[in-house]
């Protein structure tokens, strides 16, 4: 009698695992169902864009868009060479991105460690001034920005005119904060009992604890210097200086926009961003849920 309540009640648990399965199973496919169509259209100006780059202006604003690749890819690519010298300019923005991000990744870690694991007076002060600057819109400090870095430091047409005002970054700094909180203090005593200075234990220990986070936090800082417009815009003023989105904004003109050269332009600006973003998501998405703590 035992043995058989034993073989029913194995049973029964392998029917309910089959069905919690099938549920599961169920619930997938319900939701794949729902979020393919989404990912489709929110794909598919992208998938317009990269179609455009490869037609004339003509076959763009036809009566029947095109929605298959065409041949002119080469030679919308000539006429945004010619009207911007775009190579150059991918190439300023490519350098200013990358240093940027090196840069900014560093300063930030290095006030987000010390804010989260330095007690010195007035560090809940300070940081709570850090982060009200959140609240001051950046239109307000252009025009004092402009007047320093142009007139009184004589910086305007150069990379350091893009990447020093903005460096020290406060959502770097509150997100390094965020996740050094989660490295263990004992971890960082051990080092320092064992001779390690404050340097080394930040850059061997504590730094590669965080690395998910730093990886999400490049990415954004990267993102973010890649695709300002306003700043550059401002501050650069000759032509070899432009960065991409400024060199680009060129083209929409009062009366002639260059639309296959524009979506040339869009597409080489955009598809290798998406390759490293696709290629580090599991960083991303890493980094982002362990910045994700409370104090």
């Amino acid at each position: 009698m035992t043995a058989h309540s034993t073989l029913n009640t194995g049973t029964q648990a392998r029917d309910a695992a089959k069905a919690r399965r099938n549920r599961d199973l169920g619930k997938s496919v319900a939701l794949h169902a729902l979020l393919i169509p989404l990912a489709l259209l929110f794909l598919a100006p992208l998938y317009l864009m990269v179609v455009f780059s490869t037609h004339p202006d003509s076959a763009i604003f036809s009566p029947a868009p095109p929605l298959g690749f065409g041949g002119a890819f080469a030679e919308n690519f000539r006429q945004l060479q010619a009207d911007t010298n775009f190579v150059r300019t991918l190439g300023n923005s490519t350098v200013i991105s990358v240093l940027y991000t090196l840069l900014s990744m560093l300063l930030t870690s290095m006030a987000g460690f010390a804010f989260a694991k330095y007690a010195f007076r007035g560090r809940n002060l300070l940081f709570g001034i850090i982060l009200a600057t959140l609240t001051i819109p950046s239109f307000v400090t252009i025009i004092p920005q402009f007047i320093l870095v142009a007139r009184d430091l004589h910086m305007s047409n150069t990379y350091w005119a893009v990447i020093l005002p903005t460096l020290a970054n406060t959502i770097g700094i509150f997100y390094m904060r965020q996740a050094f909180q989660t490295v263990p203090d004992d971890l960082l005593h051990a080092a320092r009992i064992d001779g390690a200075s404050e340097w080394r234990t930040f850059w061997q220990i504590a730094l590669p604890v965080v690395r998910p986070a730093l990886a999400a936090l490049a990415i954004l800082l990267f993102l973010a210097s890649w695709n300002d417009y306003l700043w550059p815009l401002i501050v650069l003023t000759q032509k070899d200086s432009y960065t991409m989105p400024v060199a680009l904004g060129t083209l929409v003109g009062l009366t002639r926009v260059s639309w296959g050269a524009l979506m040339v332009g869009t597409t080489i600006a955009t598809l290798p961003f998406l390759a490293l973003f696709l290629a580090l998501q599991r960083h991303f998405v890493a980094g982002i849920a362990g910045g994700a703590v409370k104090d």
